[in-house]
Formats: structure tokens, C-alpha cells, sequence
């Protein structure tokens, strides 16, 4: 009998909100390591966070405005955005009741859009 190798399930994309940061967990991460910046949105009636991945061309073009782009930290085992004043309006608009310890969410790559949709119904 052969060798089989182990190769153990990707692992779900978690999303941590805290009142002033959101952080990725490792397999969210990875998508962001060649995002030079990122925009923010949501979408109330899909109660959904979208995170869009901005590469340095996207950031050098000109056409997004400065104060609608936002850094990304990445490190090895995360990422993350501080955006008190982002943050602030999403706990508002869908009552989440964020704090410093923070709420997990499930999140899914959306490849056509290259964008992270963190579903907000999908408390962890």
C-alpha cells in the first residue's frame, strides 16, 4: 500500500469586529497580501460588509479618492483595518452591539468582484 498524504480541509474565512477593528483570520488573510489598500462598503438589505481589494495600480490610477481608500495591515496569521468611523456606522445600522472584545462572522471570497463579503447574520 501506497503513502496517502494528509491535506486537511481549507479553512473558513472568520471576520472579528471589534468597535474600531475589523481583522481576517490566516485564510482571509491571504487574499490581502498584494492589496496595497482596500474600500469598505455594506449592504444593508443583504446585511453584508464588502471589503475590495485595491492593488497599487488601482491606488495610483487616480480615479479613487483618497478618502475612500483604507490600509491593510497583513501579517502572518491575519490581517487587518481600523476604521472607528466605518466601524461605528455598521454596528448602528445593523445593531451589532460591537465592542473591544468583538463578534465573529463567516466571510466567502467573491472572485468576480474581488471583493470579501462578511455575512452579518452569521454570528460565530
Amino acid at each position: 500500500m501506497g503513502v496517502t498524504w494528509f491535506n486537511g480541509e481549507p479553512k473558513e474565512i472568520i471576520v472579528t469586529l471589534t468597535h474600531n477593528s475589523i481583522t481576517i483570520n490566516k485564510s482571509g488573510s491571504q487574499l490581502f497580501e498584494f492589496a496595497n489598500q482596500v474600500m469598505l462598503g455594506y449592504d444593508v438589505d443583504k446585511r453584508l460588509i464588502l471589503i475590495k481589494l485595491l492593488s497599487k495600480d488601482e491606488v495610483l490610477r487616480g480615479d479613487i479618492p483618497e478618502h475612500s481608500r483604507y490600509n491593510v495591515s497583513v501579517n502572518t496569521s491575519y490581517g487587518r483595518i481600523t476604521n472607528k468611523a466605518f466601524l461605528t456606522r455598521i454596528d448602528s445600522l445593523f445593531n451589532l452591539s460591537l465592542d473591544e472584545k468583538g463578534s465573529k462572522y463567516r466571510a466567502d471570497w467573491n472572485k468576480s468582484l474581488n471583493v470579501l463579503e462578511v455575512y452579518l447574520e452569521e454570528v460565530l
